[in-house]
């Protein structure tokens, strides 16, 4: 196997380029979201407990995920945004704002669905903290956002706290990113295997320039029988990797799909950009079941002065025409499919509450099913 620092997390896990498994198109120099520049990812992670779910102290198999969209410095500055509800079972807040203005602000927070609310009012708080003169007089609508792990985690106890929030924020960081049973998806599963926090990206020439589109996810969502991976439904060949103790908590699923670029787009293409995630969730075999929030935000670094002063004059926004925008809906569809398959591959087995128990995907057998050597 090639042993290029993309194919390994920076813990050493394998990737999916890490056991020969490449989708389409031309990554990143880091294969991560953070490959834009200026984006920054940062995590909580809590694992605590074993045995029977005692509510309130255990087992916790949860945390944080925080994405900044602009440096610490400037992360109160907006950027355009926009955003695609493939199914609605789920939350991301902050979206009628974005819907109605086309534009964010703040660190993006991911956590398990009960805490999604602390999530938001945290990252308000250490907005405010932060950059008190800003909003002495203002308001602040982050995004939140949250997927299901109450099959691992004792997801009742709430044991996410504000702490925890400021310190995935503060601990948010460019380079490599790690991934699987971390952050937000740390007890999070997909197609009955074990997932959570995965990332990649894809470099789009445009205008005789290069840029880069970033998407970052929390999996889970997908049925064992759906799976589908390099065009290949592969869920039959793993019908005896099974979880342990699991009824019902198939239909409790979500992804949520992060998107980034330094392209730029106003908000109404990247809402359109947003919407190629599904795409990437169709390959997968994803079909957007009833019980699934599958959510998905994508915004653009490039324009930095998107708001009005305090006296009137037009602003100016450069934007790639939207009859040149399919590279981007390519990368778009790439880079989520395999920050899926980084979330699935960059894990190990994991046992949570009253003994369940989610298998990590073996990778030999991975390999063997997709037909590949060496």
């Amino acid at each position: 196997m090639s042993e290029l620092p993309h194919h390994h997390t920076p813990s050493g896990k394998p990737r999916a380029r890490g056991i020969g498994i490449a989708v389409e198109g031309q990554p990143g120099p880091l294969n991560a979201i953070t490959d834009v520049p200026g984006v920054a990812v940062g995590y909580t992670t809590l694992i605590e407990g074993q045995g029977s779910l005692d509510v309130g102290k255990g087992p916790v198999r949860t945390g944080v995920t925080a994405i900044l969209p602009r440096p610490v410095d400037r992360v109160q500055l907006p950027v355009f945004a926009g955003y695609h509800s493939f199914n609605g079972n789920g939350e991301l807040t902050g979206v009628h704002y974005i819907a109605e203005a086309g534009k964010f602000a703040l660190p993006v927070t991911i956590t398990n669905t009960h805490s999604c609310g602390l999530t938001r009012d945290a990252t308000i708080r250490w907005a405010v903290n932060r950059f008190a003169r800003r909003f002495d007089d203002d308001f602040a609508l982050p995004v939140a956002a949250e997927t299901y792990d109450g099959f691992l985690n004792d997801i009742n106890g709430f044991h996410v706290t504000d702490a925890h929030v400021f310190a995935a924020i503060d601990s948010a960081a460019g380079g490599p990113v790690e991934e699987g049973s971390v952050g937000g998806g740390t007890g999070m599963k997909c197609f009955g295997f074990k997932a959570g926090s995965g990332t990649a990206s894809r470099r789009v020439p445009y205008g005789g320039q290069s840029y880069t589109l970033g998407a970052f996810v929390q999996a889970n969502f997908g049925f064992r029988g759906d799976l589908t991976i390099l065009g290949r439904r592969l869920g039959a060949a793993f019908d005896d990797v099974v979880m342990k103790n699991a009824h019902r908590d198939f239909a409790l699923s979500s992804i949520i799909a992060v998107l980034a670029t330094d392209a730029p787009f106003l908000s109404h293409q990247l809402r359109r950009i947003a919407q190629r995630a599904t795409v990437a969730v169709s390959r997968m075999g994803g079909i957007g079941r009833h019980g699934s929030g599958d959510l998905f935000l994508a915004f653009s670094t490039a324009n930095t002065a998107i708001s009005g002063g305090a006296g009137q004059a037009l602003l100016t926004a450069a934007f790639v025409p939207d009859e040149d925008i399919d590279p981007f809906f390519e990368a778009a569809a790439q880079a989520v499919e395999e920050a899926i398959l980084n979330s699935m591959i960059a894990n190990a087995d994991m046992e949570g509450r009253d003994g369940n128990f989610v298998p990590a995907i073996p990778h030999d057998r991975l390999r063997l099913a997709l037909g590949l050597r060496g």
